[in-house]
């Protein structure tokens, strides 16, 4: 699966764009400026994402990797 289709998946089934998740997570307090604060942990936000949107772990870990950088929207 594309890294697109994860976010495609997600936005279906959450109704969330990645701005939106990128936006919830600065709220959070797990991002900055777009950038993943110094201290916070993969499995903090996984696990916000998999309780509070239902996602199972490989969506989850494609949001962090999306807040991390490591991916961009549009990305294939």
């Amino acid at each position: 699966m594309s890294f697109q289709a994860y976010l495609d998946n997600i936005k279906s089934k959450t109704g969330k764009s990645p701005q939106d998740f990128k936006t919830l997570a600065e709220k959070k307090g797990f991002t900055e400026k777009g950038k993943i604060k110094d201290g916070v942990k993969a499995t903090q936000i996984t696990n916000w994402l998999k309780e509070e949107f239902g996602l199972g772990h490989g969506h989850a870990m494609a949001i962090y990797a999306l807040l991390s950088g490591k991916w961009s929207e549009g990305v294939q």
